[in-house]
């Protein structure tokens, strides 16, 4: 059976951010509340210019070769921040990014959990297609309104993952245990742009999923925590999945295990802290942070991943690391995270609530923000004009 896994793994997020103290503040919390309570530091904000189109195309772009662009088949693109109801948003990034015209394109939808069946499908595909690549992207802008309670847990941001055989970053086990509920802890009808939010019911859906789920991955595969180097969670704030570790810790759980899996954890959130929720993306986020801040992690490490979707739909899944895994990550992404413009509570409000001001004709011009390699330059008589943005032009 062949190897099937993430060959290369690409993030992008905006070129803004806001400082939580400077929130704390603004809504007379205290700041503590966010940096203890939640585990965060900053979220990432993105402009009216920078949309998941745009996020996932500079994820992407970031980690294709011009091969990988020739051998790619099939774009999946997950969200729940989907900018069309019918066309699917990997098309534009297809176009985007010049990948040969011979492609399945097409977008996912459940919650946070999309982007995990994304790459069970990719899986599949490439079973059956051994030569060919799956590009999954994970794009999202996690937006609530302003003074909520889900507002110090927005965020802005892209996973990129290469799917294919012989991957040089992580194998994936085919070994899977889904689960699904149907609760509403949040959710977003076509009528709203921002979501209904039932914050404490949702942690608790999200703790209690996550016990059922792993249990039943226990039984079908007769494992326990001590088979694993790291667990990824998915991460609407570091708290939250920091609370469901300690959760699976029981009386058998040595504390050698204890203090592996806790390390780990905290070197997996450490970018999910200054960039926040970007909802498909972040349980991806959370293992690109892992890979790229843990000093203990070697080849064959085993990793354990546990996906949540509110609505609710989980999933844990697992994998192994690859020798050389090193070579296909970043050594200064903090730098480029601390690198983001810092905005004031009040240009965040201004920048991040901002929506197209439409003529008859359906056009909508916008002010010049800075993006990645990709931008939204504008909307003419509905359709959404992109264009790639030269290295002087982004700011």
């Amino acid at each position: 059976m062949i190897s099937i896994g993430i060959d290369k793994i690409g993030f992008a997020t905006s070129h803004y951010m806001l400082e939580m103290k400077e929130l704390a503040v603004a809504r007379n919390e205290d700041p503590a509340k966010f940096k203890e309570g939640l585990l965060l530091d900053a979220l990432s904000i993105s402009p009216i210019t920078e949309d998941i189109v745009t996020l996932a195309s500079s994820a992407a772009s970031e980690i294709l070769t011009e091969d990988d662009k020739k051998a790619i088949d099939m774009i999946i693109l997950a969200t729940e921040s989907s900018i069309d109801q019918s066309k699917a948003a990997s098309v534009y990034v297809h176009s985007l990014l010049n990948i040969q015209p011979f492609v399945r394109s097409i977008e996912m939808k459940e919650a946070c959990y999309s982007a995990t069946a994304a790459l069970d499908y990719a899986r599949l595909h490439i079973e059956n297609q051994p030569n060919s690549k799956v590009l999954v992207l994970a794009s999202d802008i996690a937006k609530y309104g302003i003074n909520s309670s889900g507002e110090p847990t927005q965020g802005a941001g892209s996973i990129a993952l290469l799917i294919s055989k012989d991957p040089h970053v992580l194998v994936l086990h085919n070994k899977n245990v889904s689960y699904t509920r149907d609760v509403m802890d949040f959710w977003r009808p076509n009528y709203r742009n921002i979501p209904f939010v039932d914050g404490m019911y949702s942690t608790k859906q999200y703790l209690d999923t996550l016990k059922i789920t792993w249990q039943e991955y226990q039984k079908r595969f007769n494992t326990d925590l001590s088979e694993y180097a790291a667990f990824c969670f998915h991460l609407p704030f570091p708290k939250l999945a920091l609370k469901g570790l300690n959760k699976l810790f029981n009386k058998e759980t040595s504390n050698e295990v204890k203090k592996r899996l806790t390390e780990n954890f905290f070197h997996s959130a450490t970018y999910s802290k200054v960039v926040g929720n970007i909802y498909t993306g972040s349980l991806y986020l959370g293992l690109l942070s892992l890979l790229e801040n843990s000093p203990t992690l070697k080849a064959k490490d085993k990793i354990i991943f546990f996906s949540y979707g509110s609505g609710a739909v989980t999933e844990i899944f697992s994998g192994h690391l690859v020798e050389g895994y090193k070579n296909y990550l970043q050594t200064n992404r903090m730098t480029q995270l601390q690198a983001r413009t810092t905005l004031s509570v009040k240009e965040y409000e201004e920048m991040f609530f901002e929506e197209p001001k439409f003529d008859n004709e359906g056009n909508a011009s916008f002010k010049t923000y800075k993006t990645g390699p990709f931008a939204l330059s504008s909307i003419q008589n509905h359709q959404r004009q992109y264009v790639k943005v030269e290295e002087n032009d982004k700011n």
